[in-house]
């Protein structure tokens, strides 16, 4: 009889560890509250310095389609996509479209090599102590939102992008 007894008790305990197995892995692939912002969600709002010091919010744009794009110089894909960003950043800028580039981790010397080299106008950020990147979940860049007007993220962009890709993507933002 005691035999039986520890018997089912082992039984019990072992249903018990394999229930709370499936339950973490369920959780940890159907559950998409990561900490990655995903389209559909609302932009979570930061502030940042710009490389001449001024202090930047993501609500400061609202009623505007935002480009997200986080960024470093040391980034290939990064590279090449800067001087599509900047032709199309000229032909929306007055449309109520803005790109907002984040640069991720880099010395603010770097950054203005960088910006100076590629002739950029847009707002360029500056994540030193990578807080929004945190914030929005980015993982390997280059990661691009797309921001409606309203705060919405519209799309979330994780490939490399083309200069068609990207007037097509603010053209889907324009106001």
């Amino acid at each position: 009889m005691a035999k039986k007894r520890r018997l089912i008790v082992r039984i019990g305990i072992l249903i018990g560890f394999v229930a709370t197995i499936i339950y973490v892995l369920y959780s940890s692939i159907f559950n998409n509250d990561n900490g990655m912002v995903s389209r559909g969600d609302q932009a979570p709002d930061f502030q940042l310095q710009t490389l001449d010091g001024k202090t930047v919010r993501l609500s400061d744009y609202r009623g505007q389609g935002v480009f997200l794009n986080f960024w470093a110089t040391y980034c290939p894909p990064c590279k090449e996509e800067m001087p599509y960003m900047q032709n199309q950043y000229e032909k929306f800028k007055d449309k109520g479209v803005t790109i907002l580039a984040v640069d991720v981790g880099e010395p603010k010397l770097t950054v203005e090599k960088f910006v100076k080299r590629y002739g950029l106008t847009f707002p360029i950020l500056l994540d030193e102590k990578e807080e929004v990147i945190d914030l929005y979940g980015v993982g390997p860049i280059p990661v691009t939102f797309l921001i409606d007007k309203n705060g919405k993220v519209v799309d979330r962009i994780t490939a490399s992008l083309t200069e068609e890709d990207i007037e097509k993507y603010m053209t889907q933002i324009m106001p």
